[in-house]
């Protein structure tokens, strides 16, 4: 699935090409994009406006219409935006789901499994509330403290990468980007959040920016779907510290990386720099 680091490098790629540009239609082919709404209300309400920005909110796109329309994108597990010419806008291209025609541009979400969204707000207030109902805060944004990070684990019991991809905590944070985190501030996944002690926070608070930032710095990870808005591939998997490392030494230590169930995710750990938390004693 795309995570913050792969959706704000298709941001950024998309900005200057569709920025200050006419939306002249949105053609939705697979209604089940924007369900319960129907098509047609998505075309009516987004034809004739300008970009004036692409912006992204965890892992959400959002261009950003005049008069304070906004189409908001997740692009789910397999989903992709692929920027292309007039002349390779093929309609019978396999699993395209939306074509945004935009100035010269053709925006096409693309979507094997189907399960990418898109919804159309009116009013910057709409927005703001859609993302309050899901997201927490933005791991790259100035309220993502050490301070605000203690306070929201203060005193849960729930697995620190269980907590890390709970979006409506920190937005953006997935798979790829926890291990890699955890990893960094030597952090077991399974430790409980709320046992974290106030210098283990600082330094996951610091470790999630480095490794988003790592991510972004590589135009993200293609594992499997992945694909920049030209097609090109990312190369953030070339990089990994931890993730995907099964069997192979830890670049720390030399231990064999290992893999676990973590948040119903496979979760990879060096388990001499990660040690696992104790197990409580049974009550008398």
């Amino acid at each position: 699935m795309p995570e913050l680091p792969e959706v704000e490098t298709i941001r950024r790629q998309l900005a200057p090409a569709l920025e200050g540009k006419l939306l002249h239609r949105l053609e939705v082919l697979d209604p089940r994009w924007c369900e319960p709404a129907p098509p047609e209300e998505l075309a009516a309400a987004t034809a004739g406006r300008t970009v004036e920005a692409v912006r992204r909110r965890g892992k959400y796109l959002t261009l950003e219409l005049s008069d304070e329309v906004h189409v908001v994108m997740h692009l789910r597990m397999t989903g992709n935006l692929l920027l292309v010419g007039p002349a390779d806008d093929d309609p019978a291209r396999l699993h395209l789901r939306v074509r945004f025609e935009i100035g010269e541009e053709r925006l096409l979400f693309v979507d094997v499994r189907r399960f990418g969204t898109g919804v159309v707000l009116l009013g910057d207030e709409a927005r703001d509330e859609y993302f309050a109902s899901r997201l927490g805060v933005e791991p790259l944004g100035p309220d993502f403290t050490a301070d605000a990070l203690r306070a929201l684990a203060h005193n849960r019991r729930a697995p620190v990468k269980t907590f890390l991809l709970s979006q409506e905590r920190i937005a953006g944070v997935g798979n790829i980007y926890a291990d890699e985190a955890l990893y960094r501030a030597r952090i077991h996944p399974l430790r409980p959040v709320g046992t974290l002690r106030r210098p283990q926070i600082a330094g996951l608070r610091d470790a999630v920016v480095a490794s988003l930032e790592a991510g972004i710095d590589a135009r993200g990870a293609t594992i499997d779907d992945f694909r920049h808005s030209d097609g090109a591939r990312g190369s953030f998997q070339d990089r990994f510290m931890v993730h995907l490392r099964e069997g192979e030494p830890c670049l720390r230590c030399g231990t064999t990386i290992k893999k676990l169930r973590a948040a119903g995710r496979g979760t990879y750990v060096c388990p001499r720099c990660q040690r696992a938390p104790r197990a409580r004693s049974p009550r008398a």
